[in-house]
């Protein structure tokens, strides 16, 4: 048997409220006022599609072995690099080796569906599990359709042969170059076509096909399905198309529309692990990805998945929230506009790219060295042991930090010191076990931080080496009770 062994999914926690978004816009567009119920879910200034897909990929790994994994495909459109293996940097932050497969799969709304049934009919996890992550960090003009329905986010599904939750039961595409949107070389915004021709032309005629054609060979009658996914910001849709198939209605997910917002290719693959936080032994779920066409994927939970749920997974991701009702600040988050950032923010800060993979350890993965002598911790390893008592050379072996929790030390919020949402928190992290080390801390509540607060690690973006197209990506701490 072949099929989904795990799920993760990742979430930003700040919320941006619509009707924010309408206050500033709608005396430019007054029908924005009927979007602007509810939230959407938005990147803090230094998290992106990489450091999303870290996110979703530990939250997998928290039932997964990591060592099982023999291949990572990270999916998305919005890829912060378009010549550098984006997923490689996630395999590394994962800490899952060097000897794996890794690839980046985009340029299409369905290259996370596409990417998971090769995944399934590849064999590409047959001696252990292929990790699927995608990840979106979605862009949009001011005041727009898209910017009130869509949101950020990732998610994760592994493949493999073994525990098996959900059983891959077979998958069917139907290709055809329908353009609802499209965004050329020199754009980081959507073109998007009117939104009734996509509905009629595209969705009511694709998913239909694609879907009929999987029922009809692999046996299985629509009225079976129990959970239906179909990632639309339209919507009505869902419903729609699931009528048209023989799918009952309440079979049709909710694509969060109103409390997240859609996330683009990574959309498909979070709604997938709501679903499967919610299946039965015997469910059969289907799955769609709709983008130049439909992909359609067939799965059954098996008994095993009640037993297999995430540390987080979607439900946890979603309940972590943070209600903002600043949009100029997720106007600057998001660069849409040209900010005045000062002297200081104006600084060189160009990448040693040698001195980056020296320590790519420490900066990518996060590993500090525990003393085979004497069992002392520190961060970052060093050739020397910090216990004065010890003292050994060359006796650390690799100690993994990015799960384990700190408390701070000491302190620091300066408005000196540049910083996308100031003012910069940043201080000593005393982690648990033995280690210490000066960090920047990230969203910060004001007044919540004090020294003995509990915190954990997260990866995110350090820096803009703007003049070269480059970000430096670390890891920060966040106080824990937030």
């Amino acid at each position: 048997m072949s099929g989904i062994t795990a799920y993760g999914a990742y979430i930003p926690r700040t919320r941006l409220l619509k009707s924010a978004i309408a206050d500033a816009n709608d005396w430019f567009d007054a029908s924005l006022r009927g979007l602007a119920k509810g939230e959407r879910s938005v990147c803090n200034w230094d998290e992106d599609t990489i450091t999303m897909a870290v996110e979703a990929g530990q939250d997998c790994l928290s039932v997964l072995d990591a060592g099982s994994v023999n291949a990572l495909y990270l999916a998305s459109t919005t890829l912060p690099f378009l010549d550098r293996q984006n997923s490689v940097v996630v395999s590394q932050a994962l800490n899952l080796g060097d000897h794996l497969r890794t690839m980046d799969v985009a340029a299409s709304q369905r290259a996370a569906t596409s990417a998971l049934i090769t995944m399934l009919e590849s064999g590409a996890a047959a001696k252990g599990n292929a990790l699927l992550l995608a990840s979106e960090h979605r862009r949009s003009k001011c005041g727009s359709r898209a910017e009130m329905l869509w949101g950020d986010g990732a998610a994760a599904v592994a493949v493999g042969n073994e525990d098996v939750i959900a059983e891959y039961l077979g998958s069917e595409t139907y290709v055809t170059d329908f353009v609802d949107h499209y965004r050329g070389e020199d754009s980081t915004l959507d073109y998007e076509w009117e939104e009734r021709w996509i509905r009629d032309e595209g969705f009511m005629k694709s998913v239909p096909l694609a879907v009929n054609r999987l029922l009809e060979k692999t046996g299985v009658k629509a009225s079976e399905i129990a959970h239906f996914v179909l990632a639309t910001d339209q919507g009505r849709t869902p419903a729609a198309v699931a009528k048209a198939i023989g799918i009952a209605a309440d079979a049709v997910a909710d694509n969060h529309i109103g409390n997240l917002g859609v996330t683009g290719v990574a959309h498909p693959i979070l709604l997938l692990t709501e679903v499967l936080e919610k299946a039965r032994a015997g469910d059969l779920i289907l799955l769609t990805g709709f983008g130049q066409g439909t992909d359609a994927v067939l799965l059954r939970a098996t008994d095993a998945i009640a037993a297999r749920r995430p540390k987080t997974g979607f439900s946890g991701a979603l309940a972590r929230r943070r209600e903002d009702a600043n949009y100029n600040r997720f106007l600057s988050f998001n660069n849409l506009v040209d900010r005045e950032v000062g002297k200081r923010g104006e600084l060189d800060k160009q990448s040693y790219l040698a001195a980056m993979y020296r320590r790519k350890d420490l900066l990518t993965g996060f590993i500090g060295g525990k003393c085979r002598s004497c069992g002392t911790v520190q961060i970052p390893k060093e050739k020397y042991c910090v216990n004065p008592e010890c003292g050994g050379l060359d006796s650390q072996d690799d100690h993994p930090m990015s799960a384990v929790k700190g408390r701070v030390m000491t302190w620091t919020a300066d408005r000196l010191t540049f910083d996308w949402n100031p003012p910069a928190y940043f201080g000593l992290v005393e982690f648990e076990g033995g280690g210490r080390l000066m960090m920047d801390f990230t969203e910060v509540e004001p007044g919540t931080m004090d020294t003995g607060v509990e915190v954990s690690v997260h990866f995110r973006i350090r820096q803009f080496d703007n003049q070269r197209g480059f970000r430096k990506y670390f890891w920060k701490a966040t106080p824990a009770q937030q």
